[in-house]
């Protein structure tokens, strides 16, 4: 924790007097992906997930997504709710499904490309609660909703925003101008909208719409927001999901399929029973998608994990939510889209056991080679709260990742030969030329001078992790400074959420 001092993309010495700066912003999958079942296997799998959508179909309870179907070619029983579709739909749909997404920003140099083998990182989102070491454990408020955003802005290694705690201190229909006009004000990345009725859907958007002045032609090049679509495993698709789908494709705005199915409680116990529904569930939704308008931005997800069997509580960074991870990457590429992954924690606060599961979490969606890994920063108690001191112990795993993107140097310089012979067998590289050229000589000459100086290298440890995260994220949000287009956004939007306020705003879709 000694090493995260920097808000931003930290940067490294290279050669005397130079600076090496690093791009946390833009990364690839440093790492080929790796697979866990046989390329039969994965076959197997896609053809049950296929004959699971042919034969017992997903019950959608939402009338418009039920005729959407149904004027495709799929198989309704409005009595039952029941909606089989085939798999000539199915395929017709990945194949109408864009495989690279451009994912717009306010500010040009937070643009990313999602599509496969591009890396991103979320940050823990969905939370009712937030927590850190001053104020303890609460429900979350616009407080903590803002703070937690303009953490999230403050590094670069988060790259889209999430909703890491939920502001429940504003009425259910008036909190999403709260929580639009905050990221687009405060922040430059590319923004969240939740899936709540096609009204809060629509209020969101023109936010973005009027709070950044785009013009239609800005509007319709690329995606400027996305949503989560769960499904309620077993087989259902509820009402605000379905019209979430609906809604975003009919915007040309990014809609994430993930179903969440935990095996053993939501799904089958096994590894592979539990992929073929998730795969089917979310093919389900990517159909539904490209039934309303083909060609319409989406993704394949996955945050498939399994439970304690003897508590029923959902466990992360397992070996089977590694290996289920790891098969979803399988499925993805399998149809050939990109894919959304997650780390998760089940622990209570910031602990080892929550390091653990996260990090843990986070090599699997390596393994996999997800496009976007959700939750990677903040995240505790299943998801229940956002934990201040969690996210910035997060990050600088994140970080460190981020650095495995950078290819070492190859130069002739970096291979040091002149530093080894320079250096008499037994000695040390501290004081080496090669050495100091390439770091800071004001902080290592004590280090140089004294090497047996214990209280050099330890005065800064001398909290431990938790508390030295508090100081960061402290020091994090004393020095914040918005973006520049923030009081232009406020201005912009105050007679839009004044209108739509006085006018009742709009309540969620149950």
């Amino acid at each position: 924790m000694i090493a995260l001092t920097a808000h931003r993309s930290r940067s490294r010495r290279r050669g005397a007097g130079s600076v090496r700066s690093v791009d946390y912003v833009h990364l690839r999958h440093p790492f080929l992906a790796q697979d866990i079942f046989s390329a039969d296997a994965v076959a197997a799998l896609h053809e049950h997930a296929l004959r699971t959508l042919e034969e017992l179909g997903m019950r959608v309870l939402l009338p418009e997504a039920r005729a959407i179907f149904a004027a495709g070619g799929a198989l309704v029983d409005e009595s039952t709710e029941r909606v089989r579709i085939g798999r000539d739909i199915v395929m017709a749909a990945v194949a109408a499904a864009p495989r690279s997404i451009r994912f717009r920003a306010s500010n040009p140099a937070r643009e990313r490309l999602y599509a496969p083998g591009e890396l991103l990182f979320s940050p823990g989102a969905g939370c009712p609660n937030a927590s850190d070491r001053l104020r303890g454990r609460r429900p979350g408020s616009l407080r903590d909703y803002t703070e937690t955003l303009r953490l999230q802005q403050s590094f670069d290694v988060i790259h889209i925003l999430g909703p890491s705690a939920e502001p429940q201190d504003v009425p259910p229909n008036l909190r999403h101008f709260a929580m639009m006009q905050a990221q687009i004000a405060d922040c430059d990345k590319p923004m969240f909208v939740y899936a709540r009725g096609r009204a809060q859907i629509e209020d969101s958007l023109e936010m973005i719409r009027l709070g950044l002045g785009l013009s239609e032609a800005d509007w319709a090049d690329g995606s400027w927001a996305y949503t989560v679509i769960n499904t309620n495993s077993p087989r259902q698709l509820d009402r605000p999901m379905a019209q979430g789908i609906i809604d975003f494709a009919r915007a040309s705005q990014l809609s994430i399929i993930t179903p969440f199915c935990l095996a053993g409680a939501m799904a089958p116990v096994t590894v592979a029973g539990a992929l073929v529904l998730q795969h089917a569930e979310a093919l389900a939704g990517i159909a539904l998608a490209q039934l309303t308008r083909p060609g319409a931005p989406v993704s394949y997800g996955g945050f498939s994990s399994n439970v304690d069997m003897k508590s029923g509580a959902p466990a992360f960074g397992t070996p089977e939510h590694l290996k289920m991870q790891v098969g979803s990457g399988q499925l993805a590429r399998y149809i050939g889209l990109p894919w959304r992954s997650a780390t998760g924690a089940a622990s209570n606060t910031a602990d080892m056991q929550a390091a653990q599961e996260t990090t843990m979490a986070l090599w699997g969606a390596l393994m996999g080679q997800a496009t976007l890994v959700v939750h990677s920063a903040g995240w505790l108690e299943g998801g229940l709260t956002f934990g201040y001191e969690k996210f910035i112990v997060d990050i600088e795993a994140l970080q460190t990742i981020a650095e495995l993107c950078t290819r070492p140097e190859d130069d002739m310089a970096a291979m040091a030969f002149d530093a080894i012979a320079e250096v008499e067998p037994g000695g040390h590289f501290f004081a080496a030329a090669h050495t100091m050229d390439r770091y800071d000589r004001a902080f290592y000459a004590p280090l140089v001078a004294d090497l047996s100086n214990f209280g050099s290298w330890t005065e800064a440890g001398s909290n431990d992790a938790t508390a030295r995260a508090t100081a960061i994220w402290q020091e994090t949000l004393r020095g914040f400074q918005p973006p520049d287009h923030s009081a232009e956004v406020v201005d912009r939007l105050a007679p839009f959420i004044a209108r739509r306020e006085a006018e009742g705003g709009a309540p969620p879709l149950d």
